[in-house]
């Protein structure tokens, strides 16, 4: 069985940057795997100890300082990692995103039985990227899935969560699963896991490699635009409408009311 992670580098700090595109700024900024694609790679680990003969590859797509990711990936038990790199890849939204990531797939490993995506990335909150790449890649896709129920060459059954409880689903392979938090803890690297990432080669592909046009990615591929982009302000500098004489103020009032946030 050969499975695909798709995985993502976020910001580690509150520092944000932003792009004259008011894109985030990701090269130079310390990064870490993002939360849900964490549970991802341990959705895949735990069909890799109820199967045999699981190959599994981690994928992403970002700056060169994202190599890092992939080997901490391998090093918890990944076969092998894939870095989509170009800067023409820079500030794609979640279309562009998809379309690259599902084109990589197409050259380079189109006979995959499985992808697993994290549900969410926590520095953009869509939870469009997977099921983006499911379409694109014409396959059957399962969102919000919470657990393993099965596993077999053929197949995969989960658990789901849904707005009516927890739904049981079996779905064919190819196919494309979306996870949550799961129960258990994340897998720890083991000294064997470190050496072997330490010494693994990380296949790194560009644009060209890929076959697409500056036109398909990046911010030239992305048909969103973010207009704006700002900090919210902090809760104490907020100001408030005074229910007595409608004036703004933030604790006390000229008037004499007081907040009592």
């Amino acid at each position: 069985m050969k499975i695909l992670v798709c995985i993502k580098q976020v910001p580690d700090t509150t520092d944000i940057k932003w792009t004259e595109n008011n894109t985030i700024q990701r090269e130079g900024v310390e990064s870490v795997i993002n939360p849900f694609d964490v549970y991802a790679l341990e959705f895949a680990l735990n069909i890799k100890k109820q199967c045999n003969n699981v190959h599994i590859t981690a994928i992403t797509m970002g700056p060169p300082q994202a190599d890092e990711m992939l080997r901490k990936a391998i090093a918890v038990g990944c076969d092998e990692g894939i870095l989509l790199s170009d800067k023409k890849f820079a500030g794609a939204d979640t279309y562009a995103t998809s379309k690259t990531i599902s084109q990589a797939i197409k050259k380079f490993s189109p006979d995959f039985d499985l992808i697993i995506c994290g549900q969410f990335a926590v520095d953009g909150d869509t939870a469009q990227t997977g099921p983006s790449i499911a379409s694109k890649l014409d396959i059957p896709q399962v969102t919000y899935v919470k657990s393993i129920e099965n596993c077999d060459e053929e197949s995969i059954t989960v658990k789901k969560e849904s707005d009516y409880g927890i739904e049981v689903l079996k779905i064919k392979f190819p196919a494309l699963v979306c996870v949550l938090q799961q129960d258990n803890e994340p897998t720890r690297p083991l000294i064997n896991g470190i050496i072997k990432a330490q010494k693994a080669s990380i296949k790194t592909l560009n644009m060209s490699d890929i076959e697409l046009n500056s036109d398909d990615v990046g911010i030239k591929g992305s048909p969103t635009y973010v207009s704006k982009a700002f900090r919210a302000p902090n809760k104490r500098s907020e100001k408030f409408i005074c229910a007595n004489c409608n004036e703004l103020f933030e604790k006390i009032c000229e008037c004499g009311v007081l907040n009592n946030e």
